[in-house]
């Protein structure tokens, strides 16, 4: 159930979305396999809303090896025909193929810059950018930042990274707090430990 607080407008009274609201979103993540798995979800979630994926994580999660990159960059052709009978995930030949190709890039990228985390940070300067937004209709669906990110991960190969994508990414990962101004965690938002 909802508690009294004001949220950010798109938050339902879904308690999946409630927890993940009020404890992830906006949160900083550094963590490469975390930061795989947020990159994977929000290209999973193209062209659907991100409860849907939200309520399937776990699903995402077993069928992906926890997101473990060098796991995935194994996974063959028998693997993606497996994939794609998991009804617990959301069965599109072109995304699950994107997470393995995207594992491939990731990896090349930890190699080259030491860390996943090292890399897609320098695109805020390595610190969290706070936004001011007075409601929801504010937030924009990209910005110059996500476009300039979308353009250098297609650069290194990956897939389903456009920059309304990227933007979500850096939202949920907490490159950016878009917590707006009528959010209970507006306030809060300096606190980048969860």
């Amino acid at each position: 159930m909802m508690d009294d607080r004001k949220r950010c407008d798109w938050v339902t009274d879904e308690s999946i979305y409630i927890d993940y609201h009020d404890h992830e979103w906006g949160r900083p993540v550094h963590d490469d396999q975390k930061l795989f798995e947020m990159l994977s979800l929000e290209g999973a979630q193209a062209g659907l809303s991100w409860i849907t994926i939200l309520k399937r994580r776990e699903n995402y999660r077993e069928a992906f090896d926890y997101f473990d990159p060098e796991k995935v960059s194994t996974y063959d052709e028998q693997k993606v025909n497996q994939l794609l009978q998991n009804a617990g995930i959301i069965r599109n030949r072109r995304k699950i193929e994107s997470v393995i190709k995207n594992a491939h890039a990731f990896l090349n990228i930890q190699e080259e810059f030491g860390s996943f985390d090292k890399y897609i940070w320098q695109f805020v300067g390595g610190e969290p950018m706070l936004n001011d937004w007075a409601t929801h209709a504010d937030v924009p669906a990209y910005t110059e930042e996500s476009e300039q990110m979308s353009k250098d991960l297609k650069k290194c190969g990956f897939k389903f990274v456009g920059p309304t994508i990227c933007y979500a990414f850096m939202q949920a990962t907490g490159m950016v707090n878009d917590h707006t101004k009528n959010c209970f965690l507006y306030h809060s938002r300096t606190d980048t430990h969860l």
